[in-house]
């Protein structure tokens, strides 16, 4: 209720992280709970992580920034990295092909990586995930050209990312 009311006075999302104790029926023991509450334009948004971290109350906000939401934030870059790069695709009888496979998808995250820190800073696609930059920027429509001396790469002239896609290529261009 105190975060409903801080809300609608001030617009902005409001926050608690706070802890207790707590024992399930199922446990043998009690154990520390950390809560993080907000209240923002969707309403209250709980969160519950139960820890056998020893610490002090002034800890729970240090300890569920600075771990938790750490851990979750790798395991969503692990899941872009399985999902949108196709890390799982581990379809062939041998190892050593898997583990390449492998390694070509963390080799695409990477470069994904680099290219949204060096290439798309201050553009839309700078905080965008590795499904968006291969869809809506890197995935277009291109001739190729081959004459004696060279080989051009022609891309489509109506790409609706068409600046972005300048910008990037003159930030990496040496």
């Amino acid at each position: 209720q105190v975060l409903e009311r801080d809300y609608r006075r001030s617009g902005s999302k409001q926050r608690l992280v706070s802890e207790f104790i707590y024992a399930a029926a199922s446990w043998n023991r009690p154990r520390r709970v950390l809560t993080r509450l907000e209240y923002g334009v969707q309403g209250v948004n709980p969160r519950f992580v139960v820890t056998n971290i020893a610490g002090s109350e002034a800890d729970a906000v240090q300890l569920y920034d600075q771990l938790y939401c750490a851990r979750g934030e790798a395991e969503n870059r692990i899941k872009e990295a399985q999902l949108d790069l196709f890390g799982t695709r581990a379809s062939c009888h041998r190892f050593a092909a898997n583990q390449f496979r492998l390694l070509l998808a963390a080799l695409a995250y990477t470069l994904m990586q680099r290219l949204r820190e060096l290439a798309l800073r201050g553009t839309e696609l700078e905080r965008a995930s590795a499904a968006t930059i291969r869809v809506r920027l890197l995935k277009i429509g291109a001739a190729i050209v081959r004459n004696t001396r060279r080989v051009r790469v022609l891309l489509a002239s109506h790409h609706p990312l068409r600046h972005v896609f300048a910008h990037a290529a003159n930030a990496m261009a040496p």
